[in-house]
């Protein structure tokens, strides 16, 4: 791996008992980079995390820090810190005396603790609140408490287990992008575990899908969701209908199929199915439309609720129709987990 690694796994494995959880796991995250590990409850992405953190040992394999060998040291004496789901602030201490804990831990003077802690207080924006208990506080300004903390001693590597997962959907969606902020005016590498794929594709400079503890693909959000290189990751990351056709399983993501009435012409570029549509959703800024092909199989595709005149209305439960596509919108699947 280059100088630019900020976290270098190879060959790391665990196992519980007689279950194994983690499978030959290599990975190389870059200095600075926010990075996520997204995968179902059970694929593992826990167990990475409180490895690189040093609560877990692997059985194989190493883990580095900035070319460190990290691998047998303990937790308090890495260069990482935890934010983790429940917070962990102390009831007790008011807001900017549990975000100098670490620092009071580390012999840091009471004057220098004080400002670095009122500086990481300003970077989350709770200028105001350092006489505050935590019960005093909303659950997003109490992940503010627990970030500012995490990052007030400076560390090379933060670690973030599901950090959001404890908010509402709409505070959880302004968090995710003040948590992107926050780590592009730090620069410091963000290792985000979280089994929500929108909140990976929002914040992620890179996605390691994980299944059943092995790592199907790595990328960006974009390639991930538009080059699906696994069944798995086709159908976890969005909707994706997953098809055979002519020995080749494919994808095909429901906001590239094209649905066409019996009158409609279908243009020249596209494949076409006849089907019957099973039921019509509609969720606001878009309608889900289920159809029944008369091959057997079952697709999902999407129209925006945009109010343009595309020409084609949308279709009713029970209505005959025609679902196309270009077959380049077609990605060809591995079959097997890589």
């Amino acid at each position: 791996m280059g100088d630019q690694s900020a976290i270098d796994i190879r060959g790391v494995a665990k196992s519980f008992a007689q279950t194994t959880v983690l499978h030959d796991i290599t990975l190389e995250i870059r200095d600075g980079e926010f990075f996520t590990m997204l995968g179902p409850s059970g694929s593992g992405k826990t167990t990475l995390l409180r490895m690189v953190a040093g609560f877990e040992s692997p059985d194989a394999g190493t883990i580095r820090l900035h070319g460190d060998d990290v691998t047998q040291r303990p937790a308090h004496l890495r260069p990482v810190n935890t934010v983790f789901q429940d917070y962990a602030l102390f009831p007790h201490m008011d807001v900017v005396t549990n975000v100098e804990y670490g620092l009071r831990v580390a012999g840091v003077g009471r004057e220098e603790r004080r400002r670095k802690a009122e500086a990481a207080l300003a970077l989350v924006r709770l200028e105001g609140f350092a006489g505050r208990r935590p019960a005093q506080l909303s659950g997003g300004q109490r992940q503010r408490v627990a970030l500012a903390r995490a990052i007030v001693n400076e560390p090379s590597v933060l670690l973030l287990d599901e950090p959001l997962g404890a908010l509402d959907l709409k505070l959880r969606q302004e968090m995710q992008t003040e948590l992107k902020a926050i780590q592009r005016r730090i620069g410091i590498t963000f290792l985000y575990v979280t089994h929500d794929q929108e909140e990976a594709m929002a914040m992620s400079d890179r996605i390691a899908i994980m299944n059943q503890g092995v790592i199907e693909q790595v990328g960006s959000p974009q390639e991930v969701y538009e080059l699906p290189a696994t069944a798995f990751v086709a159908s976890f990351v969005g909707t994706s209908n997953v098809i055979v056709r002519r020995g080749r399983t494919q994808s095909l993501r429901p906001e590239r199929l094209l649905l066409l009435g019996p009158s409609m012409i279908a243009p020249d570029d596209v494949t076409f199915e006849w089907g019957n549509v099973v039921d019509v959703v509609y969720l606001g800024m878009v309608t889900r439309i289920f159809v029944g092909l008369d091959g057997g199989d079952d697709l999902v595709a999407v129209q925006t609720n945009d109010g343009s005149s595309t020409g084609a209305p949308v279709p009713r439960r029970g209505d005959r129709i025609r679902v196309a596509w270009r077959p380049e919108d077609a990605f060809d699947l591995e079959t097997a987990v890589v």
